[in-house]
C-alpha cells in the first residue's frame, strides 16, 4: 500500500468542533429522519385486492424516489455483507469453493422474475397483512440484481493478492481477522467500490420487475419510483416517463458524489505502488469530511479503545497453547462451513423433488426442445453482445482509467448508462424498430447491451485505475508505445478485471433478455424468438411447470459456459497475471 516516510510526514493541528461538525450531525440527522419518513410506509397495512393504483401525478415523483432509494440501499447492504462473506469462504477454503463458485453460477443465471416468482408468496405469508411481505419480496429481487457481481469481484481480488503480501503476514503472526482488516480487504477495496457501483446501477435496471410485480396472475405495485415508471409505459404517457428519468438520473448524480466519489478518493490509498501518481482522484466531499472532528473523536474516545482492549484480550492468551487454538478453530471454520454447504444442499434437494412432483406428466421431449432452442438462441445474443462490448468498451475503459481527471467526469455519464432501465427506452427504440422494420429478434442485441455492456466497461476501468504507477513509469522509461504497451503492461492488468466483467455481464445478459426480448410500450408489443420473452409470457401467466423447466434451461446454459469458458479464464488468470 502507499504510505509516506515517517520523517517526512507533515504532523496535522489538533482541532476542535467546527460548523463542519454541526453540518456533518445535522446531515446524519436528516439522513436517519428520512428513513424513518420513507420506511414507516413499509410496515402498512396490505390488502391486494384493496391495494391502491399509484398515483400519476408529478409531485408524487419525490415521495415514489425515496421508497425506491431506500429499498436499493436495504439491498445493498444485504449484498455487501453476502458478496464479502461468501467470496472470502470461497477464497479460502478450497472445499467451500468447490461448492460455492458453481452455485453463484447457477444463482447468477436465475433471472429476477424467477426470484420473484419463488418468494412473493412465502414472503407474503411471513408477514400476513403487511406490506413488509411484499417489500421484502422487491428488496430482496433488487439484492439479486446487485449480488453476484460484488461477489465475484472480491473473489477474484482476494485471490489474486501478491505472494509476497501474503507471506509477509504469514510472517507478523497475523490472525484471519487482523489479516483481513489490514490486508485483504484493504488490497479488494477498489475492486469493490468499483464493482459496487455497477452492481447499485444493476439494481436499478430491473428497479421496475421488483416493484410493478406481475406473476401467478398477481398485479401488485408498491409505491415506488419503478412502479411509476411501469404505469407510464402501460399508458405510453410520455410526459409522465420524462420526469421518472429525470429523478433517476437526479438520483444517480447525487450519490455520485455524495456516496461514490468520496468511496473513490479515499480508497486510492489502498493502491498497491511504489509511487504515486500526479492526479489522484478527489472529491469535495470527501476533503469536507477530512476536515470534520467528530470522526476523529469517536475514534480516539470509542473505536480505538475497543481495539486496544481486544488486542489485549488477544495478547493475554497463552502462547503455549496457541497451536491448539489453531487447530481448535481450524476444525470449528470447517464444521461451520460443512454445516453451511449441507443445509443449502438439503434446500436445493428439497426444491429439486418439489419441482419433480410439479413436472410429473407435464414434461414432453418436444416441450423440452422447444425451450432448449430458444435458449440457444438467446446464448447468441449473450455471446454477439459480450464480444462486440470487448472490442468497444476495452479501449474506452483503460483510457478513462488512466486519466483520472477525464474519469472525473465521465464516471457520472457511465453510471448513468449503467442504471437506465432499459424499458424506459422503449418510446424510442420500439418506434425506430418498427419505422425501420428492424424485428426485436436483432434489435433485442442491442437492447440486452444497453442494460450489460456496463460491467465490462466499470471492471476495465478499475483494472485500468489500478495499474501501480511505478510499472506506468517504468513503461514510459523503457519506451513502450501502441501494441508492445498493450501486450506487456495493459492487457495483462486488466484482464483479471475483464474475465469479472465479462462473466457478470454474461450472466445479467440473460437477466436483461426478459426484459429486452419483450418490448411494449402503449399498445405496440414487440416479442423476439428467445428464453427471455419466453420465461417473461409463462411468469406473467403463472404457468408454474413452463416457469421451472425454462429457469432450469437457462441456469444450464450459464453453468456450461461459466464452467468451460469463464472458470478456466479465472484459473488461468489467477495463475498468469499477479503482482507478484
Amino acid at each position: 500500500m502507499k504510505s509516506t516516510a515517517p520523517q517526512l510526514a507533515v504532523q496535522p493541528v489538533r482541532a476542535g468542533f467546527g460548523w463542519i461538525d454541526a453540518l456533518v450531525m445535522m446531515s446524519l440527522f436528516a439522513l436517519l429522519w428520512s428513513t424513518l419518513h420513507f420506511g414507516r410506509g413499509m410496515v402498512v397495512a396490505f390488502d391486494p385486492q384493496t391495494m391502491p393504483e399509484i398515483d400519476a401525478s408529478a409531485w408524487m415523483i419525490p415521495y415514489y424516489a425515496g421508497r425506491t432509494l431506500l429499498r436499493m440501499w436495504i439491498a445493498f447492504a444485504f449484498s455487501l455483507f453476502f458478496a464479502i462473506l461468501t467470496a472470502y469462504i470461497a477464497a479460502k477454503s478450497l472445499r467451500a469453493r468447490a461448492f460455492i463458485l458453481p452455485a453463484l453460477d447457477v444463482l447468477q443465471s436465475v433471472p429476477v422474475l424467477g426470484f420473484l416468482s419463488a418468494t412473493v408468496t412465502g414472503f407474503m405469508a411471513l408477514f400476513p397483512g403487511s406490506l413488509m411481505g411484499v417489500e421484502c419480496a422487491a428488496i430482496f429481487a433488487i439484492f439479486t440484481g446487485q449480488v453476484w457481481n460484488m461477489a465475484f469481484g472480491f473473489y477474484h481480488s482476494m485471490v489474486t493478492i501478491p505472494s509476497d503480501m501474503q507471506e509477509a503476514a504469514a510472517t507478523y503472526g497475523l490472525s484471519r481477522w487482523q489479516r483481513f482488516r489490514t490486508l485483504e480487504l484493504p488490497a479488494s477495496t477498489h475492486s469493490l467500490i468499483w464493482n459496487s457501483m455497477m452492481s447499485f446501477g444493476g439494481g436499478w435496471f430491473f428497479v421496475t420487475q421488483s416493484e410493478a410485480i406481475s406473476v401467478m396472475n398477481q398485479n401488485i405495485q408498491l409505491p415506488g419510483l419503478g412502479s411509476y415508471m411501469a404505469g407510464a409505459i402501460g399508458r405510453g404517457d410520455n410526459a409522465a416517463a420524462g420526469w421518472a428519468v429525470l429523478a433517476m438520473i437526479t438520483l444517480i448524480l447525487v450519490s455520485d458524489q455524495l456516496v461514490w466519489r468520496p468511496l473513490l478518493a479515499w480508497a486510492d490509498k489502498f493502491k498497491i505502488e511504489l509511487t504515486e501518481s500526479a492526479s489522484a482522484p478527489k472529491s469535495w466531499v470527501y476533503d469536507l469530511l477530512r476536515g470534520a472532528y467528530v470522526f476523529t473523536w469517536l475514534d480516539e474516545k470509542i473505536a480505538q479503545p475497543l481495539l486496544n482492549r481486544l488486542q489485549r484480550f488477544e495478547g493475554k492468551r497463552g502462547q503455549s497453547s496457541r497451536p491448539v487454538r489453531n487447530t481448535q478453530r481450524e476444525w470449528l471454520w470447517n464444521a461451520l462451513v460443512a454445516l453451511l454447504c449441507l443445509w443449502i444442499g438439503y434446500e436445493v434437494l428439497v426444491g429439486v423433488i418439489a419441482a419433480v412432483e410439479v413436472l410429473h406428466g407435464v414434461l414432453s421431449w418436444e416441450l423440452v426442445g422447444h425451450v432448449l432452442w430458444l435458449g440457444l438462441l438467446t446464448m447468441l445474443r449473450v455471446l454477439a453482445m459480450t464480444v462486440v462490448a470487448t472490442l468497444i468498451w476495452v479501449p474506452i475503459g483503460v483510457w478513462i482509467g488512466f486519466q483520472p481527471n477525464i474519469a472525473r467526469y465521465l464516471q457520472p455519464l457511465a453510471q448513468i448508462g449503467a442504471s437506465f432501465p432499459v424499458n424506459m427506452t422503449f418510446p424510442v427504440m420500439v418506434g425506430f424498430f418498427v419505422a425501420a422494420h428492424i424485428t426485436l429478434n436483432w434489435g433485442s442485441i442491442l437492447l440486452i447491451a444497453m442494460g450489460t455492456q456496463w460491467y465490462i466497461l466499470f471492471n476495465v476501468i478499475a483494472g485500468a485505475m489500478a495499474v501501480p504507477n511505478d510499472l506506468k513509469e517504468a513503461a514510459t522509461v523503457y519506451g513502450l508505445r501502441r501494441w508492445d504497451l498493450w501486450r506487456t503492461l495493459i492487457l495483462p492488468a486488466i484482464f483479471p478485471f475483464w474475465v469479472t466483467g465479462a462473466c457478470t455481464a454474461a450472466g445479467g445478459a440473460w437477466n436483461a433478455s426478459i426484459v429486452a426480448e419483450l418490448a411494449t410500450w402503449g399498445d405496440t408489443t414487440l416479442q423476439a424468438d428467445g428464453l427471455g420473452a419466453y420465461i417473461a409470457n409463462v411468469t406473467q401467466t403463472g404457468n408454474t411447470p413452463l416457469i421451472i423447466v425454462s429457469i432450469g434451461v437457462m441456469s444450464l446454459f450459464v453453468v456450461l459456459m461459466n464452467k468451460f469458458v469463464w472458470r478456466r479464464l479465472y484459473a488461468f488468470a489467477e495463475n498468469r497475471f499477479r503482482l507478484d
